[in-house]
């Protein structure tokens, strides 16, 4: 198998560059070898599935840290190092460590002592998960399903969640009565105050585990990774956030799961451009098209249309094409396509075709350079 190219070099950028000039040479890359312009040209092809995937990578703050510290090794579940592509945010440590899982569920169980009221006891909804996506244009457009491998905590299944070992039952501390809090009386100069902290018997839980769970040691949570099916609704753009209720963390003591929230991350196009709903995009004439009209193709996300250049149409002038753009996100239809001309000046002319342009320019009653060969075509010097 061929070696993977370094990022950097299929954007053509150095180590130090801007997301802006990673996103513009991104954009460049990718027209130049955009499948569309080069058909059946499996060398453009390649290129363009390579600026895809070093694109993801690098427009990614977290993925680019990962990246520039450990190459393409940060990105092979092999090798240990990150959770891949569609990857996740939120978890430090690996999952072999369980001494933040009790962070994941806040301060319920009260370590570092302070005053507590609570009951450590009572059900606690699980945190939030939060995530990236990175789609593609169309796939912004019309909607898609991506499955991502999400690490979260889930209620232990062969304790049911309880920490204890099968068969056995925790005991209720007999320090603090089950509350998880003791109180403590000391004099002041202003006389006898009382506070609470933290039992320091059953570390603010309540409970007393004599026999842990060998899988969760005691946590009633593990750690695990989680293949979850997202649905991308059709229109979705730019920074939106998907929710997906229920698919965070677990909750403590019978309490609800968290939300995934997922961030969408949509990779520019090589040929379009959005606005809200409206795609927009650039298509280059000929002078003789522009004068005389031209019936041309323009690529739309619904494949390639006829439109139609009226004589005389100028540069920079703005063709509509109703109904060939992004889908409402909420409610139905779609928004439009528009399309700006740009005039192309031809090079190396032949003699032939150079005085063609000439008699035109003098019927016109225009003034033009004479042929090289001529004395009114030399230079001055």
């Amino acid at each position: 198998m061929a070696e993977k190219r370094d990022y950097y070099e299929v954007l053509g950028v150095k180590k130090d560059a801007t997301a802006e000039e990673i996103k513009k040479a991104y954009r460049k890359v990718t027209k130049e070898n955009h499948p569309d312009l080069h058909p059946g040209d499996k060398a453009c092809e390649e290129r363009f599935k390579e600026a895809n995937e070093a694109y993801e990578v690098l427009s990614d703050e977290e993925k680019r840290k990962k990246y520039d510290q450990y190459g393409h090794a940060a990105f092979d579940p092999n090798a240990g190092y990150g959770a891949g592509f569609g990857g996740f945010e939120g978890f430090g440590g690996g999952f072999g460590d369980f001494s933040d899982i009790f962070s994941s569920f806040g301060d319920i169980f009260g370590f570092g002592g302070g005053t507590r009221s609570a009951n450590p006891n009572a059900p606690r909804r699980g945190d939030n998960i939060r995530a990236q996506l990175n789609i593609s244009f169309e796939e912004a457009a019309f909607g898609c399903e991506k499955e991502l491998n999400i690490p979260r905590i889930e209620p232990c299944a062969d304790c049911g969640g309880t920490g204890c070992a099968p068969g056995t039952t925790p005991e209720v501390c007999p320090d603090c009565k089950g509350t998880g809090q003791v109180r403590t009386t000391q004099r002041t100069p202003f006389g006898m105050a009382q506070t609470m902290s933290a039992c320091s018997k059953c570390r603010g839980t309540g409970k007393i585990i004599h026999q842990p769970c060998k899988t969760c040691r005691g946590m009633g949570s593990v750690r695990r990774a989680k293949k979850m099916t997202v649905k991308v609704p059709a229109g979705i753009d730019d920074g939106q956030t998907i929710s997906k209720q229920g698919a965070g963390n677990a909750g403590a003591n019978g309490g609800p799961a968290g939300d995934l929230l997922i961030s969408v991350i949509v990779r520019p196009h090589a040929i379009f451009e959005r606005d809200g709903t409206s795609v927009i995009m650039e298509q280059e004439i000929t002078y003789a098209q522009a004068v005389l009209g031209a019936e041309v193709e323009v690529p739309t996300l619904d494949g390639k249309v006829k439109l139609t250049i009226p004589e005389g149409t100028q540069p920079g002038a703005v063709f509509r094409l109703r109904g060939k753009g992004i889908p409402y996100l909420r409610g139905s239809g779609r928004g439009d396509q528009f399309v700006s001309v740009k005039l192309t000046v031809p090079k190396n002319l032949s003699s032939h075709q150079k005085e063609a342009l000439r008699e035109f320019a003098a019927a016109m009653g225009e003034t033009t350079g004479k042929s090289s060969g001529g004395i009114f075509g030399k230079k001055k010097h």
